[in-house]
């Protein structure tokens, strides 16, 4: 499956969505409110026309689960033993504050598992990805002439989880629950000194995947959207995105869209 897909067209994808995003960004921009009180922006709409067109054109055999799309009951998507999942702004509210931390995500689902992951973070024009070779970083993507698989990992560094020095934690900074502050607790038993960092989005995933961080525990809901490029990312630099209660990977595209509690190192 992977050997038919190129990493550098879903880079792209993801780049192009996030020009996009920041034109909207600078603008004054209006906030819809949807049905489960989460903010809408023009920002999101126009992130996944771009990306559904890409990979529409792309790779059309592949159905495409995106957050801002239609979600078809499951018993058609049950069908589906590979898909796209795409959360075309993953931090809505970081938007909305201004605070830079959103991102685009893009996974590759086979089996109900994550197998190749993007994340891109627009106004730091960062570039994480996955696939059968490790994880990678490639910074400042926008001044890159890329036109192969070869010019893309030329230029972006292979990443790993393992972080050094004092134990570090990273947590939402839209959702910190008591359970979290809880598990926190745990670990300053287990580490004496442990330090806490916040991010916003897919960032938290993408903090461990780089050895930035030891963690990032959530006990709190979010969507197969919302994780499944950070696990494919995470996994491929030899961490784990593990369900809270099960100590199993989390899987996709399962019938409720809601994931479990998890944890990430």
């Amino acid at each position: 499956m992977l050997e038919t897909i190129q990493i550098l067209d879903i880079t792209k994808a993801a780049y192009e969505a996030g020009k996009k995003i920041l034109e909207v960004y600078d603008t004054d921009f209006q906030v819809e409110t949807k049905e489960d009180a989460s903010p809408l922006t023009l920002a999101d709409r126009k992130s996944h026309e771009i990306i559904v067109k890409h990979l529409s054109q792309s790779y059309p055999s592949i159905p495409i689960l995106s957050e801002e799309g239609q979600h078809l009951p499951f018993e058609e998507r049950k069908k589906w033993n590979t898909l796209w999942i795409v959360d075309p702004l993953d931090g809505t509210k970081e938007f909305v504050n201004r605070n830079g931390e959103f991102t685009v995500n893009i996974a590759l689902v086979h089996n109900q598992k994550p197998i190749l992951g993007v994340i891109y973070v627009p106004v730091k024009d960062e570039m994480y990805f996955s696939n059968q070779l490790g994880a990678f970083k490639i910074n400042q993507y926008s001044t890159h002439q890329l036109t192969s698989e070869e010019d893309l990992l030329a230029v972006s560094p292979k990443i790993k989880v393992g972080h050094e020095g004092p134990y570090i934690v990273v947590a939402s900074r839209s959702h910190l629950s008591p359970e979290t502050e809880t598990f926190v607790g745990s670990l300053k038993k287990e580490h004496g000194e442990v330090d806490m960092i916040s991010a916003g989005s897919s960032l938290k995933f993408c903090l461990v995947a780089e050895g930035k961080a030891n963690v990032y525990p959530r006990f709190a809901p979010t969507m197969e959207w919302d994780t499944a490029a950070g696990q494919a990312i995470v996994e491929a630099a030899g961490g784990e995105v593990i369900d809270a209660k099960t100590n199993q990977p989390l899987l996709y595209n399962k019938e409720q869209l809601v994931n479990g509690w998890f944890i990430v190192r």
